[in-house]
């Protein structure tokens, strides 16, 4: 599994909710396992600089690669690129769950 984790700052404080909203059009391309759009809670004691988080899961790199493929994917970056800031982005592999132990 792939877990696609995408951080935004927005320039201006008044475009926040449009950035998320915007964002949550992302929810409807198919090739998603989990999606959803949240607004930083800003209670790290070091750095509150991400306002919108996008988490997603992929069954694996070819359903990411649908998903950033989709014309709904490119129409979303068109409308919110010119209102962020900052944009960091991190697709990773999920480890694998742990095996339950057993006591005899």
């Amino acid at each position: 599994m792939i877990r696609h984790i995408v951080f935004f700052s927005v320039r201006r404080r008044e475009d926040v909710e449009a950035v998320r909203s915007g964002l949550q059009a992302l929810g409807t391309i198919p090739h998603s396992t989990h999606f959803e759009v949240t607004l930083n809670t800003k209670v790290d004691l070091f750095s509150n600089a991400i306002d919108v988080v996008v988490y997603a899961e992929f069954q694996d790199e070819a359903a990411l690669a649908a998903y950033k493929a989709h014309p709904i994917y490119a129409d979303t970056t068109s409308k919110v690129k010119p209102l962020r800031e900052l944009r960091y982005s991190a697709d990773v592999v999920a480890a694998p769950e742990p095996k339950a132990i057993r006591f005899a």
